[in-house]
Order: C-alpha cells, then structure tokens, then sequence
C-alpha cells in the first residue's frame, strides 16, 4: 500500500505534549483525544473503537481557479461560477507508488444528467506528458462539481462516466452533504486547534475558550470552567459531536440533514462499534452518503466518501476508511465548492464601545460568520480608518479567533490622533465586501479638562465629574490625588467618543486641593486635573407633617447636617436620607416614647401653623414655619397567601412558606382593611414598589397599581383583596415589596396627604432551577459536603445548609456559572437554601 494511505501515524504522535502538570492518569487520555480530534470514522471494527479513533489522509490536489483573468488557491474559494478556469492536477510525492485516474464531473440537477463533454479525466502520474492536469471551465447550467480518484484500471473512465450520468441524484446529495460537512470540520478544527494550544497554560482557557467558542459558533461547555485548571482542555474536547452550531454558510450537520437514513445513523454512531460517538454528525453523513453511492457497488468499484481541507492551493482528502488497491478498488468522492452566486458574510460589530487601537491586542470585534475564522474565504482584509479631518488611511488586518475579530496587522502611520472611523473590507472569493463600521481611538496631544470648566467637588456625597478629552477608551485607570498625597483608583466609563464620566465617592474626599490623574496608554506621565472639594452648606426647603402621625419629611439641601427638629414638645431624628431630582428628602422619626409624637399632633387643629426648630452638626438652629396636614390614610395587612406556578417535568418544587416569598412567576392574593377609619372608595387604588436599597437611594417609585377592577375587589366595606402578578411588574425586579394606599387614587408625589405609609408586603424572588439532589452516603462521615445539587441559575442563591437552621452553609459566589455544587447532608425538614433576593428568609427542599 502507498505511504501516502498509511495511518497517518506522524500527526498523532506530533500531537503537542500535556504540560507537567497534568497527572499521568490525565496525560494520556487527553493526548489520546487530541489525536483523535479530527476523527471519521465508516465500518470500522468492533475492537478498533475500543481505542483512540484517528483520521486518514488521502492524497492531495492542487487547484486553482481563475475568474475575469485574477487567479485564486482553491482556499479563497467559497463558490464557483460559470465561466471559471479551474486547474486541478495531482500533488503526488515523487515516491508515490500509486497511479490514480483523476475524473472531474460538473451536475446539472438530480434529475438533469450531465453531459458526457461535462465529465474529464487526467492521469495523476502522467507529468511529464502533461496528462497529469485537469483544464476545465465551468459549463453555464452547472451547480456542482465532484472530484473522483480511483485506481488506474481498464475502463475505469467510461464506468465513472456512466455512473454519474445514470444517477445524478447521487451525486448531487453527495456533493452538497460533503461540502457542508468540510466547512464544519474547518470551525471544529480550529476550536480545538486553540484549546490545543493552550495545553501548556491551562489558567488562559478561561479567557480563551468563551470568545473562541462564540466566534466560531462553537457550543461551549461552561461547566469545564468550573473544573481544576487542568482538567478544562480535556473536557471542552468532549462531546463533539454536538459542539458545530448552524451557520448561514455552513449548517450544522445535525440541523440540516433529514430523513430516516440520517438518523440511524446518528444513532448507530453513539454505540462503542461505531466509534464512541466521535464525530457523530460527521459519521451521520458519510453513512448516509455512503449508503447513497452504495447503489454503484460492483464486483469493479466501491465508493468512499471524502472530506476536504484546503491550504493555499493544495485540497487534501480526509478519508474515513482505508481505500483499496485490489477489487474492489476505492473511488474517492470528494466535493468541490458549489456552482452559485457568491454570498459574502454579514459581519456586524459584536460591540458599539469604542475601540483604542493603541491598547496592546486591540481587536475589532466581529460576528455573525464563523467561517471568516476558519476558512481563508476572506482573504485581503483591511480597515479604512477615517480621522476627524477627513484623512484616510488603509491598515491590513488578519482574523483572531480567539479574541473574536480583527486585529490590525501593520503598524499605523504616525499623525492619527483622537476619534475615528474604521470600517472593515476585504474580499470573499473573488467578490469585495464591506464589513461593519468601527469607532476607534488613538490618543494624541489634546488637553483633556472637566466638562463645562467645572472644578469643584463636594465633601460628603457621591460626585460624578464628566472629563473631556481625545480618546477616552485609551485610558488605563483613572486616580484621584488626595491634598495629601495619597491615590485611590475610581470607578470611571466611556460615556462618549469623547467624554469620560468619573465617580468619585463621598467618603474619599476631604475640603482642600486635590487632582485627578488620567492614565493615557503609552504616555509616561498620567495628565493631571486640579479638583477642589468644598463643603457644601445646609438649606432647609420645608418639612410635612400630618395629625396623628409620628415622623414627617423634611426636604431641602445637605440635609445630612440636620440632628435633630424640634416642633413644640416634639422632637425629630433623622431616619433616613435619599435625593429627588437636585434636592434631599429626610425621613424624621418621633424621639421618645412610641405613639407620644402621634397622639400630640392628633389633637393639632388641621391648617395651624406652628414654629420648628432644626439644629444643625455645627450647632446652628434654623428656625422653620410648619404647618401641620390632615391626617394620612391607615391600612392594616390581614392576610396574603401566594399562588406558584407549576414545576416543569424533571424539576424540584421548593417550599417557599406562608406568603413572605412571592416567585418571580407567581401570584401573591392579600388583603387589607381601613384600620377603623371608614369604607373603601371605588376610586382608591393600591400602589406596589420596591424598599429603599440602601442610604442615599431615591425615594420609592411606583412599579404597578392596583384599581377597583383591576386587580383589586372590595369584600366588604372595609376589606379588600388584591390579586399581584409578578408578571405585572418591570422584567429584572426583585427584592422585598412594599404597598401603600391612595385615596381617591391620587398621584401627586408633591405631597403624602392621600396616601398611607409604605409597608411591608413581600419579597419578590428569582427562584434557580433544582433538578437534582444526590447523596454519597459513604462519603456522608468523611466529608462536610457529600451531596450534590445540581440545576440551573444556582447563582440565585446565597447559601445552601442543613436544614431550616443552615447548619453548615457552604456559601455561593454571586459570579457562579456552573450546575452543580457541592452541598452538606439535608437534615429532618430537608435542604436549606438562603436566597440571593431575600438572604432573610430560608426556602427548604425536601431530599427524595
């Protein structure tokens, strides 16, 4: 048998060796799979599967292809047409001992025949004679092409012929099958060629795999993530089968292929005689096809199909089976790009940030056509960069999988600075294309200063300085100088192509000189900016306050100064302070006995106005008119009940208690009455929202209302009930709920007259996804946390103990990503899990 048919036995053992690290248990089966990463694999033998599968490799061809005079490597070839020049003639080394017929067919259509004239044939080792070369140019009516190598035998022309000829149908599917087949083996390929690559450096997959995966439509594994840093390159190689995503050029296997030959064979696949699954849907096609050339089978001839991979001008065969040189001798089928007009790939900017092309790396992010990566379809790509001025300039660049786009690949020329324009071109085949457009960043020697001249910063409260300058994404980091020396790194972002908004945070600044320092990527030096921070002064706008309550709002400006308000014998504290728009709104509670505050204002006449007293952290006392409102509506909560959806089939139904946790898609059905004070209204309604996050944190907002009709019935007189779907409220809410009263449904936000106090109502939870829950009892005495819950968004939980105790609470990160934790041994009432939305409450599941 010629070398060029042996097991390419050089490709496996020059797979590239597992770093030191990895253990001998793991060397060898990941090398193993490395080998096998390209794997076919056709009635191969029972025992043969046991072992590592490997690919074949067949001969070679050199093709090119001229259209309109230029000429191309078949590599930068995605689609014929009519009228091109195809050259194809074999790349045999000199030692070759075998002499293949090399034969051509062009096809029309399943039910067209070809003609005869479409059909040539060339003598592989006829150099000398120049026999060796197909010279052909693509007949109008043509839509396929497919390649034939057999064995030099009598006849074997005129059988080809006839073949193709008597059943082009056969040869229509093959050609389509085997053409898509290829361009998803290039994007596999180059997956896995850069996960190889990053065998010596395991801590980079976690950087690399995700953007790699996405650029070349590669379904990722993310729990492989989640393993020792080791272990990640073995177990993203796993399962590849259903790794190939669908493409608009090439579609994944699995999605395009139909019928009921197709699917038995991908059944077939997945049992150990027929290669462990490897490569399933590459296995589900060349059986299927196959089986199609099958019909051709004689005593003569068997056909095998092929798989092709093309470098420059050289298309090699990726066989599935050994061919064979005695009767039956092999015909290897192979497919050449399909007769069509060319379709260009619709590139689109995978992200609007602007882009500085001065930060090491730089990448223009891409997607939308995986093949852009894997292929050399697209071939002479450049960026046109546009500057401020009207300066353009061309910039080569070359496709970087692993990053998700383009990189430039010249050095660019001196004198571009500041904001611009770049957009991506280049060609696809014979055709050009335009790519997206881009906004990219070069710093120059602009000055940068603060937005509208400001300089001055606030001592006590969070600033946001807006900065303006020539590139902003060029920026490294962004430090504020303290008066007294010392740097603290902020929180900074891109708000424009030319403004940068920088948060200072209150507690970090002091009354004095201080400077904010850019730094700018490639300069020495940061750029320095002069900040003064001052103390704002006090302003007291007015303060409401109704009969019979027992805390009222005080509004005006820095108010974070206020101690204490005094309102005859009543005293005020502050509670709580938030901000509305440009001013402070402070909640002040009754100092003293509960109630006192209340009782005392009840007995005030409506409309009187009094004389407050508001003493300031400096000691100062403001005098302030107040005058004193009707009193405020009163509600009581009776009862609340929540209604859950159903679980869906293979999912764990948690046990959420008594109403305090309305699910994210439940129902929460509660009641409430007037306090004593009288009947409902048909025009009050109930207003929902969300509990103050925090200091410093706007008022509360309503999300949804609740109306007569809408959500909300009377029971009696003085009870009603209310019905809230946590599909009424915004997407994305969550945390505890609060509701109050509006008399006569009134909307003024100016003044709390008509409406009661928020109160408590419920926490509105995102709920994970439990599946499973499993227990090593074994291990139960020799581990903390022998049990396994597995599911999906487990980052919604904070912690998971035994028991509604949480004994032992093994905690989760907010960033997990994966689906599975370890978890300790559920106690008598089940698992306790302490959700991420209400890290009060504890939801339990019962263990099966």
């Amino acid at each position: 048998m010629p070398s060029d048919f042996l097991i390419d036995r050089k490709r496996v053992h020059d797979t590239p060796k597992p770093a030191r690290s990895l253990t001998s248990s793991l060397a060898a089966p990941l090398a193993c799979l490395l080998a096998a990463s390209s794997t076919l694999v056709l009635g191969a033998p029972a025992h043969a599967a046991k072992g590592p599968s490997f690919e074949l490799a067949g001969p070679d061809l050199r093709v090119d292809v001229t259209r309109d005079g230029k000429s191309l490597p078949i590599a930068q070839v995605p689609s014929l047409a009519e009228g091109d020049k195809v050259t194809v003639h074999g790349a045999m080394p000199e030692d070759h001992g075998a002499e293949f017929i090399l034969v051509s067919a062009f096809l029309r259509g399943a039910t067209n025949p070809p003609p005869k004239d479409w059909i040539e044939t060339a003598e592989s080792w006829k150099e000398k004679e120049k026999k060796n070369t197909l010279a052909l140019t693509v007949p109008k009516g043509a839509r396929q092409m497919v390649l034939l190598l057999v064995p030099d035998t009598g006849g074997a022309e005129g059988v080809l012929r006839d073949a193709v000829r008597g059943k082009p149908g056969e040869f229509v599917r093959a050609s389509h099958d085997l053409e898509l087949a290829s361009l998803d083996h290039t994007r596999l390929e180059t997956f896995m060629a850069g996960i190889r690559a990053e065998i010596g450096h395991p801590q980079n997959l976690r950087k690399i795999a995700p953007p790699l995966a996405n650029a070349l439509g590669i379904k990722l594994n993310e729990d492989c993530l989640l393993r020792v840093a080791e272990e990640q390159a073995s177990c993203l190689l796993e399962d590849r089968e259903n790794l190939v995503l669908g493409d608009v050029h090439s579609n994944s296997i699995t999605d395009t292929l139909t019928g009921a030959p197709t699917a038995l064979a991908l059944q077939l696949s997945a049992v150990p005689e027929a290669g462990g699954g490897t490569y399933s849907p590459y296995i589900g096609v060349v059986r299927d096809v196959a089986k199609l050339l099958g019909a051709f089978s004689n005593p003569t001839f068997n056909y095998l199909p092929a798989l092709t991979t093309a470098h420059d001008d050289r298309l090699s065969l990726l066989l599935n089976a050994a061919p064979s040189f005695q009767k039956p001798k092999t015909v290897m089928v192979a497919a050449m790009p399909s007769i069509e007009a060319s379709r260009p790939p619709r590139l689109r900017a995978s992200d609007a940030a602007p882009v500085c092309l001065a930060r090491p790396g730089a990448v223009l992010p891409v997607e939308g056509a995986p093949l852009v990566f894997s292929t050399a379809f697209a071939h002479d790509m450049a960026v046109t960069i546009t500057s401020a001025s009207g300066r353009t300039v061309e910039v080569p660049v070359a496709p970087q999988a692993d990053k998700g786009g383009y990189r430039l690949d010249a050095p660019l020329p001196e004198g571009l600075s500041g904001a611009m324009r770049a957009r991506l071109h280049g060609l696809w085949g014979f055709t050009p294309f335009e790519g997206p457009e881009f906004a990219v960043q070069l710093p120059g020697v602009a000055q940068w200063k603060l937005a509208d001249g400001g300089t001055g910063l606030v001592v006590g409260r969070d600033n946001r300085i807006v900065v303006e300058g020539s590139a902003p994404a060029c920026l490294s980091g962004v430090t504020l100088r303290r008066k007294d020396g010392s740097p603290q790194r902020l929180v900074w972002e891109v708000e424009s192509e030319g403004r940068l908004a920088v948060k200072v945070p209150g507690d970090a600044l002091k009354t004095g000189k201080h400077s904010l320092e850019l730094q700018v990527l490639g300069a020495a030096e940061p750029v320095r900016l002069d900040l003064e921070a001052v103390a704002e002064g006090s302003r007291i706008d007015g303060f409401e306050v109704h009969a019979g309550d027992d805390e009222g709002l005080l509004t005006g400006l820095r108010l974070d100064q206020v101690k204490s308000l005094e309102l005859g014998k009543r005293r005020f504290v502050p509670a709580e302070l938030t901000r509305a728009q440009d001013a402070d709104l402070l909640r002040l509670v009754a100092d003293g006995e509960t109630g006192a505050a209340a009782e005392d204002l009840a007995q005030t006449p409506e409309g009187e106005t009094e004389t407050a007293w508001v003493t300031l952290a400096s000691g100062r006392k403001v005098r302030l008119p107040v005058t004193v409102a009707s009193p405020r509506p009163k509600v009581h909560l009776l009862d609340r009940s929540v209604r859950t959806a159903n679980a869906k089939p293979g999912e764990h139904t948690l046990d959420l208690g008594k109403g305090e946790l309305l699910p994210d898609d439940g129902e929460l059905v509660f009641s409430i009455d007037r306090a004593g004070e009288g009947a409902f209204d048909r025009s009050d309604a109930i207003e929902i929202a969300l509990a103050p996050q925090g200091p410093g944190t706007e008022p509360l907002t309503p999300l949804t209302r609740l109306e007569i009709g809408k959500g909300l019935s009377l029971a009696t007189a003085q009870v009603a009930v209310a019905t809230l779907r946590a599909s009424d409220l915004p997407p994305g809410t969550f945390g505890p709920l609060r509701f109050r009263l509006l008399r006569g449904g009134d909307t003024g936000s100016s003044s709390l007259a008509r409406s009661s106090d928020w109160q408590p109502l419920a926490s509105l939870v995102r709920l994970p996804r439990v599946t499973a829950l499993t227990c090593n009892d074994k291990a139960a005495t020799a581990s903390a946390t022998p049990c396994t819950l597995r599911g999906r968004d487990l980052f919604l939980l904070d912690a998971v103990g035994k028991g509604s105790e949480m004994t032992g609470a093994v905690k989760v990160s907010p960033g997990f990503t994966g689906a599975a934790i370890a978890v300790p041994q559920p106690g008598a009432d089940g698992l306790g899990l302490r959700l991420r939305d209400a890290p009060e409450s504890v939801v339990t599941l019962t263990a099966d």
